[in-house]
C-alpha cells in the first residue's frame, strides 16, 4: 500500500450476477464513491492505490486462491486494518455458516451481511467502516508525526557535538535518591567524558571515589527543578567538563538530563595564551620581521611583473622596426653581394646584427612570458643526451661535464626548442663562473611538490632539471637581482643580462618555476621545475627539411598598418615575382576585395587598430572560404592562439617564401591546406 494514500472509496468484488451493480448503485446513492473490481487480481491492484473499505461476496472468495489477498492483509502497515463487508447467503454466525471461520481468518476486520438486505443496512455498514478507516488514517498521521519527532530527537541525540545523557535516580543503601543510573547516553558522551559503555551503570560503580559529589549536584536539580550550569573536573579521567543540567518532567520520573563538553583543551589554550602574553614582545618582533620579508618578496615579484609588461610591449615595436631593416638588407644582399665583395661583408655584418637583435627580442619575450610556445610531452633524458655535444663544445675542455638524469623519468610538458635554449644559457653562465675550470653537473629527477612550496608551485608532480656548477657563486645582493632583465655581472660586451630572465619567464609560462641557489665560493645551483605531461613523449623529429621550390606567381593582398613594414614586405614579395595589393588596415583590405580584386593569398599583420588579423581572416572567409591566410606578427601575446598560420617578425625573404610555399602549394589530390581559426 502506498504510504501517502488517503482514500475513502469503496471497492466492490462481486463477479457473479448483478450484485456488483446493485451494491455500487446503493453506495453511490448514499454518497460513497465505489469502484467495481471484476476479478480478485484487479482488486489487489486497486488496494495498492488506496481504499476506505471493501465489499465482497462470499462466492467470490469461496473457491478462489486467497494467497495474494491474505499476504496483502498481513503486510498492512501497523496503523492499517482495512474493513471488509462480506455479503453471505446464510448469515455470518458460525452456527449457520461454518465457512465464516475461514473468511474471518483471512479477512480479519470483516462484517457479515446476509442477503437479501435493505440498502440502508449496506450504507450504514459502509459508513461505519469508513469511520473506522478515518480513525486509522488519523492514527497514521499521529504515528508519522511521532516517528518524525523521534527521528529528529534521535538525529539530534546522535549527532550533537556535546555529550548528553539522561540519569534516573534510585534509592540505595545510602538512603533515598542516593544513587543514579545512566538510562541514555549519546556517542559524544565517551568522547567528552572519556568513559565507555555507561548506559545501565550506576555512578557509584563508575566513579566510587567522587560519586557523592555528583549525586548531590544532580539531586538538588531533581528536587528543586532549577537548572544549573557549572564546571567540574572528572577526577577519574582528569578531564575538565563544562556542564548544564535540568530536570525531566514530570518529577515522578526521577530523571535529570545532563549536557556537557570537554573544555580541557580550552583551559590549556587559556594557559598557553597567558604564556604567549608573557613573550608577546618577542613574537611581535618576529612577526614584523616576517612581514618585512614577505613585503620584500612581493615587491620583487611586482617589479619583475612590471618589467615583464614593459618588455613585452616594447618587443612588438622593436620587431616592427626590425622587419623592414631585415627585409631591405636581405634584398640588397641578394642583389649586390655576388658582384661587390665589400658590400657583401657590410651587408652580412648588418644581417648578423639584425639576427642578434631578433634573438634579443625573443629573450625579452621569454622574460615577459609573452612568447608563443609549442608545448608537448618531452623526453628530458633524450633532450639532454642530444645536447651533450653542443654543451660540451660551449663550455670548453677546462670544465668537466657530468649528466646524471634519473632513469624512468616521466615526460615533461615543455617547448623543446625554448628548453634547449634555456639549458644552454644556464650552462654558458656556469662556464663563465668557472674561469679556472670546474665541474658542471646537469641532473634531472622527479619531484613531488606539496602545499607551501618555496617556489610557489602548485602541488603536483614535476620534473626538476638542475644545472649545478662549482664556480665563484653569488652573494645575497647579486642573487636577489640575478633574474632581472639586463642585470649582468659580466664585463661590457660579454652578455646581454637576459639569459636568466628568459629562463625565469619560460618556467613561469610553462606552469613551473625557476629557483636559483648560490653562495660566494660555493657555486650556483639552478633548478628548473617542469610540469609532468599527461601523455608520453613523442619521438624526436630533428633534422633540416629543405625548402621546396618557389611557388607560382601569386596575387597577394598585404595588410599592415605600419607603412615601413608594409612597404618592406611588399618589396620582398615583388622581388619573388608576386603581384601585391597593399592595404593599411582591415577596412581598406575589405574594400579592395569588395572592388573585385582577384587574390590568391591574404598576408596580414595581427596587431592592428579596430580589427586584428584573426578577425579580418574570419570576415574574408565569409565571402572566400578557401582563401589561404598568413599572419605576420611582431608580438601577439597570448591572444594569437587561433590556429592561424603565422610568421614571426622580423623575417627574411627566404622565410617569407617558405611560409607561402607551405600555405598554398598543392598537395596530393589537389587539396589546398587551409588553416582556420
Amino acid at each position: 500500500m502506498k504510504r501517502a494514500t488517503v482514500s475513502e472509496r469503496g471497492l466492490v468484488l462481486a463477479p457473479l450476477g448483478r450484485d456488483a451493480a446493485i451494491a455500487s448503485a446503493m453506495l453511490s446513492e448514499g454518497g460513497i464513491v465505489a469502484t467495481v473490481c471484476p476479478t480478485l487480481s484487479y482488486l489487489l491492484q486497486e488496494l495498492d492505490a488506496g481504499a476506505g473499505f471493501v465489499v465482497v461476496t462470499e462466492e467470490a472468495i469461496d473457491t478462489a486462491d486467497l494467497h495474494g489477498l491474505s499476504t496483502w492483509i498481513k503486510e498492512q502497515e501497523e496503523w492499517s486494518d482495512l474493513p471488509f463487508v462480506l455479503l453471505t447467503s446464510r448469515g455470518g454466525g458460525l452456527e449457520r455458516n461454518p465457512a465464516a471461520v475461514r473468511h474471518l481468518d483471512v479477512l480479519g476486520n470483516v462484517t457479515f451481511l446476509e442477503r437479501p438486505f435493505h440498502p440502508t443496512t449496506l450504507i450504514s455498514l459502509a459508513r461505519s467502516a469508513l469511520r473506522g478507516r478515518r480513525r486509522q488514517y488519523e492514527a497514521r498521521s499521529r504515528l508519522v508525526a511521532l516517528r518524525e519527532s523521534e527521528a529528529r530527537y534521535r538525529m539530534l541525540f546522535d549527532t550533537m557535538d556535546e555529550g548528553f545523557c539522561i540519569i534516573e535516580f534510585l534509592d540505595g543503601p545510602h538512603g533515598p535518591l542516593s544513587d543514579y543510573v545512566h538510562v541514555q547516553a549519546n556517542p559524544a558522551y565517551e568522547r567528552h567524558a572519556g568513559i565507555t559503555n555507561v548506559v545501565g551503570k550506576r555512578v557509584r560503580d563508575m566513579v566510587p571515589d567522587e560519586a557523592e559529589g555528583w549525586v548531590e549536584l544532580y539531586r538538588r536539580v531533581l528536587l528543586t527543578g532549577e537548572p544549573v550550569r557549572f564546571q567540574r573536573k572528572l577526577e577519574a579521567t582528569g578531564r575538565h567538563l563544562e556542564l548544564a543540567s535540568f530536570r525531566v518532567d514530570p518529577p515522578s520520573r526521577r530523571e535529570v538530563a545532563v549536557v556537557f563538553q570537554d573544555v580541557t583543551d580550552r583551559q590549556r589554550a587559556e594557559q598557553d595564551l597567558r604564556d604567549l602574553n608573557e613573550t608577546l614582545e618577542r613574537r611581535v618582533e618576529e612577526a614584523v620581521a616576517e612581514r618585512g620579508t614577505a613585503l620584500a618578496q612581493l615587491h620583487e615579484a611586482q617589479k619583475l611583473d612590471t618589467l615583464g609588461q614593459l618588455t613585452g610591449g616594447v618587443a612588438h615595436d622593436i620587431n616592427n622596426l626590425l622587419t623592414p631593416i631585415t627585409g631591405a638588407l636581405d634584398v640588397l644582399n641578394r642583389r649586390y653581394a655576388g658582384s661587390d665583395a665589400r658590400a657583401a661583408r657590410l651587408l652580412d655584418g648588418a644581417l648578423q646584427s639584425a639576427e642578434r637583435a631578433k634573438t634579443l627580442v625573443n629573450r625579452l619575450l621569454g622574460f615577459a612570458r609573452r612568447q608563443a610556445l609549442e608545448t608537448h610531452a618531452v623526453d628530458i633524458s633524450g633532450l639532454l643526451k642530444g645536447m651533450r655535444d653542443l654543451v660540451a663544445s660551449s663550455i670548453g675542455s677546462a670544465v668537466e661535464l657530468r649528466m646524471v638524469p634519473d632513469r624512468d623519468l616521466p615526460a615533461a610538458l615543455a617547448d623543446p626548442n625554448q628548453l634547449e635554449l634555456a639549458v644552454l644559457n644556464l650552462c654558458v653562465n656556469a662556464r663563465d663562473a668557472m674561469e679556472n675550470g670546474g665541474v658542471l653537473t646537469i641532473a634531472a629527477e622527479r619531484a613531488v611538490i606539496g602545499p607551501r612550496s618555496p617556489a610557489n608551485l602548485k602541488p603536483g608532480a614535476y620534473v626538476k632539471l638542475s644545472v649545478i656548477d662549482t664556480g665563484s657563486g653569488m652573494d645575497e645582493a647579486t642573487l636577489a637581482k640575478a633574474v632581472e632583465p639586463f642585470f649582468s655581472t659580466k664585463g661590457v660586451g660579454r652578455g646581454t643580462g637576459l639569459g636568466l630572465s628568459m629562463v625565469h619567464g619560460l618556467a613561469g609560462q610553462l606552469g613551473g618555476a625557476f629557483v636559483l641557489t648560490s653562495a660566494l665560493g660555493e657555486g650556483t645551483r639552478a633548478d628548473l621545475y617542469l610540469p609532468v605531461a599527461q601523455s608520453p613523449a613523442k619521438p624526436s623529429t630533428r633534422g633540416h627539411t629543405p625548402l621546396a621550390p618557389s611557388v607560382r606567381a601569386l596575387s597577394v593582398l598585404l595588410v599592415d598598418d605600419e607603412d615601413l613594414v608594409r612597404r618592406g614586405t611588399a618589396e620582398m614579395l615583388r622581388e619573388m615575382g608576386h603581384n601585391v595589393h597593399e592595404a593599411s588596415g582591415a577596412a581598406q583590405a575589405l574594400a579592395v576585395l569588395g572592388a573585385g580584386a582577384s587574390v590568391d593569398v591574404l598576408v596580414t599583420d595581427y596587431m592592428m587598430p579596430h580589427m586584428n588579423g584573426a578577425e579580418l581572416a574570419r570576415c574574408v572567409w565569409r565571402a572566400q572560404p578557401n582563401l589561404p591566410v598568413l599572419v605576420i606578427t611582431g608580438y601577439a601575446g597570448r591572444e594569437l592562439d587561433s590556429g592561424l598560420a603565422q610568421l614571426a617578425k622580423p623575417f627574411r625573404q627566404s622565410e617569407l617564401a617558405a611560409a607561402l610555399d607551405v600555405l598554398v602549394r598543392p598537395r596530393e589530390g589537389n587539396v589546398v591546406p587551409l588553416i582556420r581559426p
